[in-house]
């Protein structure tokens, strides 16, 4: 299932030619990713506090095919897969109306917090499910 975000672009996130600043992609990545688990009813926060677990990022790209300007509205599709039980493979299509604006992807690593840092664990299989629902 895609989740879907929708966001204005702000004037701080242009630069002085008023396209919007490069990094911002990797900022609503992540943003999309937290409004992907919400809509799962998972919230990372309490899944960091309560149950030790964090979801570090591990890679991310992003391809541009589109300059973004202040006051565009912008809906970005997620989409999850699994890969090898532990790792989790986001990717995100940015949209203005139904032009493509930029692709990209992040991959992040299923861990739990122990005493001596983070440790790579698997995936719970109902946690899995409700992702992938």
């Amino acid at each position: 299932m895609k989740n879907k975000y929708t966001f204005h672009v702000h004037f701080g996130d242009t630069d002085a030619a008023g396209i919007v600043y490069y990094p911002n992609y990797y900022k609503w990545m992540d943003q999309a990713t937290h409004a992907f688990f919400k809509a799962k009813s998972l919230s990372i926060s309490k899944l960091q506090n309560e149950k030790s677990i964090i979801i570090p990022l591990i890679e991310a790209n992003c391809r541009f095919l589109r300059p973004l300007f202040y006051e565009d509205v912008v809906k970005v599709h997620t989409e999850l897969t699994v890969e090898r039980n532990k790792v989790l493979k986001l990717t995100h299509q940015f949209l203005r109306g139904d032009e493509k604006i930029a692709n990209g992807y992040e991959v992040r690593m299923w861990t739990t917090r122990t005493d001596d840092g983070l440790k790579s664990t698997i995936m719970p299989d109902e946690i899995k499910k409700l992702l992938l629902k």
